[in-house]
């Protein structure tokens, strides 16, 4: 793939974090670098992530202790999606939310009404996250809703895990799966691989659907989604899919590589750093 001219001419790249820059709080090697190059050649990257775990707030703050500083115009994320239809569809209504305290203070900032409280007569609609404070009160309670009323149900996003320092955890898509074997309901999901946080990140840059590029571990949200999108997409080996995976994929990835790092040697045209180099 070295001296792809399509793949050199992407300035602006949309990357997931959990398992494509970052492994939960450790970033993955040569990604620091990479950012960095994509600026100096007046590039853009944005970050379109299903993790609905913390807010862009949340997100700032955990880059800049990374030593990578970014601001609100680097994060489309999966709560975004979810706001932006909320405000559609539900503009005053009142949402029962399964989720963390900060995915709850940041809908309550975009005017959001929500309540954790399962027996309120008002509810219009569930909404489950990735919630990597949950309990089985918080199960339970969306159970009962799910199970006794008419009331629409809403997801942030369907990964079914969530890359950390020893593996994987269940993600939404899991804990949706789970919360289904008891009502027998499956979700509306927000989140990717759908194609409205491509569309705004396009919307919110000057670059062109052809200067974009898709950056993703998984096949079932961020290569569909780019497919989905139009948009040309790289699979990178150090989250949840196989080469073997995306080479087999029917919507298979543009491009396959072992990491970020690769990526940004192929399309910078830098030879690899040595062995063990630290990340730069």
């Amino acid at each position: 793939m070295s001296g792809d001219k399509r793949l050199m001419k992407k300035r602006l790249f949309l990357l997931d974090i959990d398992g494509t820059v970052c492994i939960g709080q450790r970033l993955i090697g040569g990604t620091r670098k990479f950012l960095e190059a994509i600026r100096d050649l007046g590039g853009q990257f944005v970050f379109i992530t299903n993790n609905s775990t913390r807010s862009i707030d949340d997100y700032i703050l955990s880059f800049q202790k990374l030593g990578i500083m970014t601001d609100h115009t680097n994060f489309i994320t999966a709560s975004f999606a979810t706001v932006q239809y909320l405000k559609k569809h539900y503009d005053g209504k009142l949402i029962y939310v399964l989720g963390t305290k900060s995915f709850l203070r940041e809908l309550k900032k975009n005017h959001i009404r929500v309540t954790i409280d399962c027996m309120d007569p008002d509810i219009a609609c569930v909404l489950v996250s990735y919630d990597n404070q949950l309990n089985y009160e918080k199960l339970e309670d969306t159970c009962r809703i799910l199970s006794t009323r008419e009331v629409d149900y809403l997801a942030t996003n369907q990964d079914y895990v969530c890359p950390i320092e020893f593996g994987y955890v269940p993600d939404c898509g899991a804990i949706c799966e789970m919360i289904g074997h008891a009502v027998k309901k499956a979700p509306k999901y927000m989140g990717k691989p759908g194609t409205a946080m491509v569309e705004y990140a396009l919307k919110l840059n000057h670059f062109s659907r052809e200067e974009t590029l898709i950056v993703g571990d998984r096949l079932y949200t961020d290569i569909l989604c780019g497919h989905k999108s139009g948009v040309d997409t790289a699979l990178v080996l150090t989250g949840e899919a196989t080469r073997e995976e995306g080479e087999a994929c029917e919507y298979g990835p543009d491009y396959i590589f072992s990491s970020v790092e690769e990526l940004y040697q192929e399309w910078s045209g830098e030879m690899p750093l040595p062995t063990g180099s630290a990340d730069m």
